[in-house]
């Protein structure tokens, strides 16, 4: 679609999200000239849409009172993200979400003309995504309960129940929520523990908001530290390398949830926790610089014996 025909229509939209609008609010949103915007009010009413203007140095925009347009007018990038989120949510560790999806797209191809329909039923057809294994919970009301109280700031009282350990009941401010390798997860700071901490959506029991409210860290990003927790949890082998490289380069090779990594002496330091050496020192063998081992010690050994198998079966 053209940007004049999608101007026109966001103009459209704003009017009617709105409901009255000055041409000079309307020309910062659309980054156009005050007199381009008088042109696409023009053209709004040469296809039937009655648009009403005050006069005056900065008269505004409205539609007519009671004028209602269809609700469902997509340009081709709206539809392409439309589809392509709905596609996600399959995905995404939803509960029912197979069946909402089905519903959602039903409900909108009844509204959408038959060309906007075909190219929607076009991509839920023959795209698809790769996520992993995603653990969808009973039902969303973890999910619905913690956003809202994530998003006006109210502490919450939470019910959770990890495996093979009894259910506990803890006050909570939750500072946001994150998706990651198929679940959903919640961080925060935990009265309980008197610390920030995470915890998974699917052992949420229940959320019981409170009349207590909370300050949410400037700028506090819950993947950030939703990565950062998993990467230093306590395991059985504590990790350092010295890595012969910069730390923008270190973070695009490695994964997140490798471990941490602080530059230090034209290089970067690797700390992390693992469970096993040999997956660790594959790891450590496809990376494209040098690297030195400081400890464990069974982790030169885990590399030397890798390197030894290499050059059998090379």
């Amino acid at each position: 679609m053209s940007r004049p025909t999608t101007r026109v229509l966001a103009i459209l939209e704003l009017l009617q999200t709105h409901g009255r609008m000055s041409g000079s609010e309307l020309s910062r949103r659309l980054q156009v000239g005050r007199r381009t915007v008088r042109r696409y009010i023009v053209k709004l009413e040469e296809l039937g849409i009655p648009v009403t203007a005050e006069r005056g140095r900065d008269g505004a925009y409205m539609l007519m009172a009671g004028y209602k347009l269809p609700p469902m007018m997509f340009t081709d990038d709206e539809a392409l993200a439309m589809s392509v989120g709905l596609l996600a949510s399959r995905s995404l560790g939803l509960a029912e979400a197979a069946t909402a999806v089905a519903s959602a797209q039903a409900k909108l191809e009844r509204v959408m003309p038959a060309n906007l329909k075909r190219r929607v039923r076009a991509v839920n057809e023959t795209v698809t995504l790769d996520f992993s294994r995603p653990m969808p919970p009973g039902d969303n009301a973890a999910l619905v309960g913690l956003a809202a109280a994530a998003q006006s700031q109210v502490r919450v009282s939470i019910c959770y129940g990890p495996p093979n350990r009894p259910e506990t009941e803890r006050d909570f401010d939750p500072y946001g929520l994150a998706y990651r390798n198929g679940c959903w997860y919640v961080v925060g700071m935990c009265h309980l523990r008197r610390g920030l901490r995470s915890f998974r959506l699917d052992r949420v029991r229940s959320v019981r908001p409170l009349d207590v409210g909370f300050a949410r860290p400037e700028g506090f990003d819950s993947l950030s530290h939703l990565k950062f927790s998993v990467a230093t949890l306590p395991r059985a082998f504590t990790v350092e390398a010295f890595l012969e490289t910069d730390l923008a380069t270190a973070q695009r090779e490695l994964f997140p949830a490798a471990g941490v990594l602080e530059w230090v002496d034209d290089g970067v330091l690797l700390r992390s926790q693992v469970d096993d050496l040999d997956w660790f020192a594959r790891e450590l063998a496809r990376l494209p610089f040098p690297f030195q081992i400081r400890r464990p010690v069974a982790l030169r050994h885990a590399v030397g014996a890798l390197a030894r198998r290499l050059l059998e079966h090379a």
